[in-house]
């Protein structure tokens, strides 16, 4: 690789803030990077592995670019970049240095309705793009689970949804973005380039993304047309999804990991597509772009510590199974209850407990299905207590050197953190998947050993290459990338 290919055109972070640059609350102080900021406790969405940080909260370029240099002048344990918390383990976590709280820029600077592009700052969470987009007639090219996810973090994790399948992950809709990198420089680094590459999934490690330019999905409603059906066993679930997937755009299966024998891996498959406006009934056609999320029926308004565990889940796996259709052709849907079903039940990661949980998450190639049996059944045999497992098929991988989405099935559950023996379990586990052509999730690990990395990312190399060379006093640093020597 040459020395000119792993880095882009440089530019000063600017002096002042462009006026569009403003942010939401115009009175704020600046942020003064040589104070001192207090330690503060800070911790995934699992809510394992907390460690203490500065956390401090830039609202303009300038003040990521004073931070920043002041990270790389001082020595001092390095800067990692936050968005909204939702990555589940420590990679938005830095132990004795900075945590750069990126939701102060959260600007929309351009929005090309006839194009399908925006312009938008890092800190844009995808809840407020749904907001300001669908009413224009588009929608996010790509969504997790939550719309609670910034623009920079669904880059720097290389978010992907139910379209994996046909649509890959959020960076290949991502033309360009802006890059503050160590050594205080602004890089606009398009894709298709080395730095994009490893941008894009690289964890927040290669910099600061400031801005980014979006190519989005046009859409007629709010609406989703969604079939529902039930499936056996694992080997029927997986036959179903082989053979008419293609048919859909978004595809999910809720798995129910506590049935044994010949119910091993039963499941609830979802799949569906936008709903065009002749498919709404005359009422919603009066205002067929609405984005109305709500609280999930019946959901608290706080939950609790520690609702779930194993005998609850199992009742609770055996009843949404048994509620859920043998077959459902065609019901209207909102998009918030599609995509997004957590979002209406705040704080639901209490659910596990005071001790979090982990959420696994692997994907293993396309061949190796005997392998995910087998993975299947050892979990079904630990008794893992999870409602929120869910499995799909992935598409052709993206450019990413640390993507997580590669061609196969991928399996994600949720399991409290303090199921007894759970750490040598999922290094077993781990151990299976690397052997499969698989690899675990990084934005949801905190426990991952080091060894297996390098089967399971085959560009690892090339990602500390360039980062060496980018960032040689380690200015952007976390949690994750010390443990596993990133």
């Amino acid at each position: 690789m040459s020395a000119s290919a792993d880095t882009a055109p440089a530019r000063k972070a600017p002096n002042t803030a462009h006026p569009s640059d403003a942010p939401d609350a115009p009175d704020a102080p600046a942020l003064d990077a040589t104070v001192r900021h207090p330690v503060v406790p800070v911790t995934g969405w699992g809510r394992t592995a907390p460690s203490g940080a500065r956390v401090l909260r830039p609202r303009s370029y300038e003040e990521v670019a004073a931070i920043v240099r002041g990270c790389a002048r001082d020595g001092a344990r390095g800067s990692i970049p936050r968005g909204l918390g939702r990555a589940y383990g420590d990679a938005a976590q830095n132990a004795g240095g900075q945590v750069l709280d990126m939701t102060g820029l959260d600007r929309i600077h351009v929005v090309d309705a006839a194009q399908g592009l925006v312009l938008c700052d890092a800190g844009v969470s995808l809840h407020r793009l749904m907001k300001v987009l669908l009413p224009l007639g588009w929608f996010v090219p790509v969504t997790p689970g939550t719309r609670y996810v910034t623009v920079g973090g669904a880059i720097g994790a290389d978010i992907h949804g139910k379209n994996h399948h046909g649509a890959g992950s959020f960076s290949r809709h991502v033309l360009s973005l802006e890059l503050l990198t160590a050594d205080g420089e602004v890089r606009t680094v398009e894709r298709g380039t080395p730095l994009f590459d490893a941008t894009a999934g690289g964890m927040g490690l290669t910099g600061a993304i400031l801005t980014a330019t979006v190519r989005l999905l046009p859409v007629e409603t709010s609406w989703v047309t969604v079939d529902t059906e039930r499936a056996a066993d694992l080997d029927d679930l997986m036959d179903r999804l082989t053979a008419t997937d293609h048919r859909y755009r978004y595809s999910v299966a809720w798995i129910d990991l506590l049935a044994r024998g010949a119910a091993t891996g039963r499941a609830v498959l979802t799949r569906g597509d936008h709903a065009p406006l002749d498919a709404l009934p005359a009422r919603a056609r009066r205002d067929p772009l609405a984005f109305r999320p709500a609280r999930l029926p019946g959901a608290p308004a706080f939950v609790p510590d520690g609702l779930l565990g194993r005998g609850p889940v199992r009742v609770l796996n055996e009843l949404w199974y048994r509620r859920a259709p043998r077959l459902r052709i065609g019901e209207l849907q909102r998009l918030p209850t599609f995509f997004h079903p957590l979002d209406g039940i705040p704080h639901w990661n209490r659910l596990y407990g005071p001790s979090g949980f982990v959420q696994y998450q692997f994907v293993v190639g396309y061949g190796h299905e005997e392998a995910l049996r087998r993975i299947v059944r050892r979990i079904t045999a630990q008794g893992c207590p999870s409602f929120l497992a869910v499995l799909k098929r992935f598409g052709d991988a993206d450019p990413g050197w640390l993507s997580f989405p590669a061609p196969g099935w991928t399996l994600a559950l949720d399991i409290p953190a303090d199921l007894p023996g759970l750490g040598p379990f999922l290094d077993r586990l781990d151990e299976a998947v690397a052997t499969a052509d698989g690899r675990v999730y990084l934005a949801k690990d905190a426990r991952l050993r080091p060894d297996l990395l390098p089967v399971m990312y085959p560009r690892l190399a090339d990602f500390r290459e360039l980062r060496a060379r980018l960032d040689p006093h380690g200015v952007f640093t976390s949690d994750l990338s010390r443990r596993l020597g990133l």
